[in-house]
């Protein structure tokens, strides 16, 4: 087997951070020890990269991805293919994506049909959540060998009736078969019914700007139905985490129950920490750019998103990558922003914007390892394979420069999808050098991955009990 030998940076994982050289065995780390151990190692023929100067980082865990996924009548832009080298061009090494079922499906086929599309195609390693749409006794019926297939969490909906929506008893039911199997309920939580409302009433009255989108669908409409969730999940027994969290309601509702000692966790994403409301009303449709559910909100929401993350209100930060281009896909909704595909690009942002975070003191260094990587996988059942730097660990490993500035584009960036919702925006660190599972798949500016690297991951359960 390759051996390779990381020198000189400082590693940082989400429990310390040491002057140590990395020794990586094919796609294991075999050891992480102090230079002076490790010189034995290049003396033996390892390969090395040089490390100076930057952080030894694990891999990026996205805990919620979309790829290839159908919504409004069309297919998100990025495909396994181009939305995993995407990743891997930004420093995360795993996702997690979403096989999405339809109404009158199997889960067992749904989730067949997104390893066909996902089979050969990945530069990086993926594992699988299942939407939830249709909950039946046929689907209650499948969750329990899924789970012991390795899909060890279940997306329900209160949002999007006639589509993706459950009512309560349905999430209930769900929730049931979850806390008996070790499964994880998800939750989207926006109150679907009273938004369609809303929605009907903006139309009705001519209000068809994409500008619209968020104000039909208000925070206290996302906050009722966390509020909601967390009570199903305590009825039914079972732990909960809210996806895409957005608005300051909803910590709240997130926080009262965290100091309940409940076991509700909740996730935000790099668009609501960093873009505002006020960019869907931009001129000339541009604001259909910046659509997505939940909404951005007005930017004093941030500073809760901010000190949840730091207080562990919020404990992961996952993208909700799910690009559509605006020329052939966003445009379909002008005239009606209820039929704007919702979704943005993310996937390769969210390590260097994190760190940013870091950079401007909104959180530390190793809370962004623990945001970004350690967390996700204990939540998800893959750590320690993933999201750390142990012997036994898979070798996802980031050289990162802390230091090296550029600014984020559209032009620059290695999503399928013709517009960036940071376009302009700088930032301060990149990763230089990305190993997945020991193979070098970025490497100074140039992609070395390939189709087909990325394996399939089975999860364990119960990695929530943080």
């Amino acid at each position: 087997m390759t051996q390779t030998l990381i020198r000189g940076g400082l590693v940082l994982t989400a429990s310390e951070e040491t002057r140590a050289d990395v020794l990586i065995d094919g796609e294991r780390i075999a050891a992480v020890a102090a230079p002076e151990v490790a010189e034995a190692w290049a003396r033996g023929g390892a390969r090395i990269i040089d490390a100076t100067g930057c952080y030894v980082i694990p891999g990026g865990v996205d805990a919620h991805t979309h790829m290839e996924m159908p919504f409004g009548g069309t297919v998100a832009s990025d495909g396994f293919e181009t939305g995993t080298r995407a990743a891997a061009w930004g420093g995360t090494t795993t996702i997690i994506d979403f096989a999405a079922q339809k109404i009158g499906a199997g889960l067992r086929e749904t989730l067949d049909d997104w390893h066909a599309k996902a089979e050969g195609q990945c530069a990086i390693d993926y594992a699988f959540h299942l939407i939830m749409a249709d909950v039946n006794d046929r689907t209650l019926g499948e969750m329990p060998g899924l789970v012991d297939e390795g899909v060890t969490s279940f997306k329900l909906f209160m949002a999007y009736p006639g589509a993706l929506y459950s009512d309560d008893g349905r999430i209930l039911r769900a929730m049931q078969r979850c806390a008996a199997t070790g499964a994880l309920p998800m939750m989207h939580a926006e109150n679907g019914i009273a938004i369609d409302v809303l929605v009907q009433q903006a139309l009705a009255a001519r209000r068809t700007d994409p500008r619209f989108h968020g104000s039909t669908r208000p925070a206290l409409l996302e906050a009722e139905a966390v509020y909601r969730a967390i009570a199903l999940a305590r009825v039914a027994g079972a732990p909960l985490y809210v996806v895409h969290v957005s608005a300051l309601e909803a910590v709240e509702e997130l926080t009262r129950a965290r100091d309940l000692g409940l076991n509700v966790f909740g996730e935000t994403c790099p668009q609501y920490l960093f873009v505002g409301s006020d960019e869907t009303a931009r001129p000339g449709f541009e604001g259909a750019k910046y659509m997505c559910s939940t909404p951005l909100r007005p930017a004093d929401h941030q500073g809760a998103l901010w000190r949840g993350l730091r207080t562990n209100d919020l404990s992961v930060v996952s993208t909700d990558h799910c690009p559509f281009c605006f020329a052939d896909q966003k445009e379909s909704g002008r005239g009606d922003f209820s039929r704007i595909p919702d979704g943005l690009p993310g996937v390769e942002h969210r390590m260097d914007l994190l760190h940013q975070a870091v950079v401007d003191g909104h959180i530390g260094r190793r809370r962004w390892i623990e945001l970004a990587c350690a967390t996700p996988a204990r939540m998800f059942g893959l750590y320690p394979r993933k999201g750390a730097l142990f012997p036994g660990s898979d070798a996802d490993v980031v050289v990162y420069d802390p230091n090296e500035t550029h600014e984020l584009s559209a032009i620059t960036h290695h999503v399928n999808v013709d517009y960036s919702v940071y376009e302009g925006c700088k930032v301060t660190g990149r990763a230089r050098t990305v190993l997945s599972r020991g193979r070098v798949v970025v490497d100074e500016g140039v992609y070395t991955g390939a189709p087909g690297h990325g394996r399939y991951r089975r999860r364990d359960t119960c990695g929530y009990l943080l």
